[in-house]
């Protein structure tokens, strides 16, 4: 062969290797302007300031997330963007006697790039490595735990709100969590800050968290910035067509919806009842009972009905009072939904059974005004009803079942960690609940701050916090507030929750670490109010 007849056949091999790469089959998505860095010929986008998207293809599994429930092992895999001439296959292997065993092969969804493993009658009394491969080099390795319940203590970290205003790596959270070595991990919401990006934001979520639920079980459910919006009133799935969603309802197309729920809950427990709601948006509430230990997975936004249009405006936007001379009866209206009627039945049944056990009941966001400041000091709100302070007869009906159950809750989103006994009756007849910090706090900060700077009946004799006690919020429920950690705290208010289950006496100790404490250090504090520990009713 001539040497330029040469040249030319591998100029023309190279361009055809390229262009298999990048004009090769690929899925096209039915949604547009968003996502639009990982979806479609998603290798044409540029850099971005998420993440980088083209990765060496020996990296091309990011994490892995996982579940086991009723001895079912349920394990989500997170790829990047594969390019078209790339399989669409992962495959899971188990280590026995020291040798790998490909146990299931599944197609990789192109729609958010992750792949579900379901593995029945799973043998949780013992660890487990597993590993996720992807074509011939790309490897990602962790470990399934046995389940702890020979344990007496178990513990659970929960963390939210991941803000993007800080892209760095979360070095200190994994230090501490690691050394913590709970048993269990919960992120409460907003993992992604990025709204029409999620893929990018998800994958850079999981680069910053991976080690710590690498090796040990971790629920994630998504709030209102990781499906896209500002706040979120899902009324059963219906089109939102007013900016910041306060009509209700859901802005961007269902299959960008059920996208990110598939990437951040399909590891979960089956749900209670599966049953879509409108426009074929899926749904994931469920419990996890893990170490004899019982959570119920809640989803309190999904329901919930959106203000706009159905009460009378308080304020400069439908979803903020600013008049503490309303009426708040007049909010309180007949038809109004919280969690709805499927959520009741779905807390009314799982309060029934194992009642034997410590009972924990998991969601975004707390039952009650918590804050009267947000986002700086002259934003003084009276009542703001993206809590779920509101609608108080959905609140109330929640709580009553919480009660019931004699389970505490956990939550997010507030920027504003806080421990409150939630009254529905009279103070105090409610359940517990804490409210973990935000993870970045420089964000959108709130204030517990009393308009007239008083204590509370009945403070709390063991800190030095002072506004502590009884109160009202601008709904007139009924909350003891027992501790907070304002942005004038150590690392602005932001930080994480830590609970510990003690089975043997009933006990459940709440505590709240800073972002920049070195927990591996002797003489590292906690947020001030913190630990509490409360008796199983």
């Amino acid at each position: 062969m001539k040497p330029y007849l040469f040249v030319l056949l591998a100029v023309i091999l190279f361009n055809c290797s390229e262009q298999n790469k990048t004009s090769g089959n690929y899925v096209i998505a039915p949604f547009s302007k968003v996502d639009t860095l990982a979806i479609n010929d998603w290798w044409n986008r540029g850099k971005n300031p998420i993440i980088e998207l083209k990765v060496d293809r020996d990296s091309v599994i990011a994490f892995g997330l996982y579940t086991v429930s009723n001895n079912t092992l349920k394990l989500s895999a997170q790829l990047y963007p594969l390019y078209p001439d790339e399989t669409r296959e992962t495959t899971l292997e188990i280590e026995e006697d020291g040798k790998w065993k490909a146990i299931q092969t599944r197609k990789v969804n192109e729609l958010g790039w992750s792949a579900l493993f379901r593995v029945g009658n799973w043998d949780d009394s013992k660890d487990v490595n597993y590993r996720l491969r992807h074509g011939p080099n790309a490897v990602y390795t962790g470990r399934i735990r046995k389940n702890p319940k020979a344990k007496n203590e178990i513990a659970l970290a929960a963390l939210s709100c991941n803000s993007n205003k800080d892209r760095g790596l979360r070095e200190n959270y994994v230090r501490n969590i690691d050394y913590q070595d709970p048993d269990l991990i919960f992120f409460a919401g907003d993992q992604s800050y990025d709204h029409t990006e999620h893929t990018a934001a998800w994958l850079k979520f999981g680069l910053q968290f991976r080690e710590t639920f690498r090796n040990r079980p971790c629920i994630t459910i998504p709030d209102d910035h990781d499906i896209g919006q500002g706040n979120l009133w899902g009324e059963n799935g219906k089109v939102s067509k007013s900016p910041g969603g306060p009509d209700g309802g859901y802005r961007y197309h269902p299959e960008y919806v059920k996208m990110v729920e598939r990437c951040q809950t399909a590891h979960l427990p089956d749900p209670f009842d599966p049953t879509p709601i409108e426009r074929g948006i899926g749904v994931y509430y469920t419990n996890l009972v893990l170490g004899d230990i019982d959570f119920a997975i809640v989803e309190d936004r999904k329901f919930k009905s959106g203000p706009e249009g159905k009460i009378p405006q308080q304020g400069p936007r439908p979803d903020h009072i600013r008049n503490p001379a309303y009426d708040p009866a007049s909010i309180d209206l007949q038809g109004l939904q919280l969690l709805g009627d499927r959520q009741l039945r779905f807390l009314e049944t799982w309060g029934k059974e194992r009642t034997e056990m410590l009972k924990v009941v998991l969601s975004q966001t707390g039952f009650c005004g918590g804050a009267h400041i947000h986002g700086g000091t002259e934003n003084r709100l009276h009542a703001d009803l993206d809590s779920n302070g509101w609608p108080q007869t959905g609140r109330n009906k929640a709580l009553k079942l919480i009660q019931r159950a004699n389970a505490v809750h956990i939550a997010g989103d507030q920027h504003l960690a806080t421990i409150v006994k939630h009254g529905t009756e009279a103070f105090g007849d409610g359940p517990w609940a804490f409210v973990v910090p935000a993870i970045v706090n420089d964000y959108y900060s709130r204030w517990w701050w009393p308009e007239d700077e008083k204590t509370g009946a009945h403070p709390n004799p063991d800190t030095t916090l002072p506004w502590t006690g009884d109160y009202l919020d601008g709904f007139h429920n009924k909350i003891s507030m027992m501790a907070y950690a304002n942005p004038e705290s150590r690392s602005q208010g932001s930080g994480y929750g830590l609970i510990r289950f003690n089975k043997e006496s009933a006990t459940v100790t709440f505590e709240c670490w800073p972002r920049y404490e070195d927990v591996t250090k002797t003489g590292a504090r906690q947020f001030e109010g913190w630990p509490f520990t409360i008796s199983r009713p």
